[in-house]
């Protein structure tokens, strides 16, 4: 069977299993294989940073941006379907708009983050005390939502930061995090070819912290054949959790560039005003 075919097996059946929602956790399930406690301030994910988790080969971690919407209770299906448990980067308005979904993340075991409260897509061409209080803002929405058990962990918009916002950040000891490949969900494109396009990027990479964004459907739709697939492929799947020590970390291969850097640059997102605090 082809790598085509078998994705389209494992989204037919995949959707059947989801549609069942949650059963018995057993060997059968993906689950979770071991957790790791994040904390300080470190800058996680290659994509934008020289450094990432140190995760074992075959190993990885679901992040999902953006949050909460419409499709996010089916995206909360599929994972506890699998025993899965992944990090959900929360944006300050949605949680205001949806707290009982960011509650439910919360109650199924999940790890909360923030993502700004408005999602300004050029932070760094805000003011510094625009950005910051938009960040603040966003962190204590979701906490609130979260019911005070949201992690310090944060995510740029566009992954657009700056040396004065990453400094701020520093100091307050929350962690950033980049991302180490993407399923590149913000695309139209259907459930399939977003499973088949993520699994090759996987396969090249052999692990790492996946960006997924929990407010498209076709990813919905797509996730649990992906949770199908990594378990059919023998990946193990990783559960980031807020913790008072900075990671094991693995550092960047020789030559390695800032990817979101040179992409937002070629967009013009980035600028000098919150450079400087």
């Amino acid at each position: 069977m082809t790598n085509k075919s078998l994705a389209a097996a494992l989204l037919l059946a995949a959707l059947c299993v989801g549609a069942k929602g949650a059963e018995t956790c057993g060997p059968e399930k993906l689950g979770v294989s071991r957790s790791i406690s994040v904390g300080g301030a470190p800058r996680l994910g290659l994509k934008s940073y020289p450094q990432t988790l140190d995760l074992h080969d075959r190993e990885v971690v679901l992040t999902f941006d953006d949050g909460p919407s419409a499709p996010t209770p089916r995206v909360l299906a599929a994972l506890a379907a699998e025993c899965a448990k992944a990090t959900f980067f929360v944006i300050g308005r949605n949680a205001d708009t949806l707290p009982d979904l960011v509650r439910r993340e919360i109650a199924e075991g999940h790890t909360v983050g923030s993502h700004s409260f408005s999602h300004p897509l050029a932070m760094s061409k805000m003011r510094f005390e625009a950005a910051m209080a938009d960040i603040e803002r966003g962190a204590a929405a979701v906490d609130k939502a979260a019911g005070g058990k949201s992690a310090k962990f944060f995510r740029f918009p566009g992954f657009v930061d700056s040396p004065g916002l990453l400094s701020a950040l520093e100091k307050k000891n929350m962690p950033v995090f980049g991302t180490d490949l993407w399923a590149s969900d913000w695309t139209p494109m259907t459930p399939q070819a977003e499973l088949e396009l993520l699994m090759r990027r996987l396969r090249r990479a052999g692990r790492g912290i996946i960006l997924l964004h929990d407010i498209k459907k076709q990813t919905a739709d797509m996730l649990p054949a992906l949770l199908a697939a990594l378990k059919a492929e023998h990946f193990q799947l990783v559960h980031m959790i807020s913790g008072d020590a900075p990671p094991p970390i693995r550092t960047a291969p020789a030559g390695w560039t800032s990817e979101t850097e040179a992409i937002n640059k070629s967009l013009g997102l980035y600028g000098t005003r919150a450079e400087k605090p």
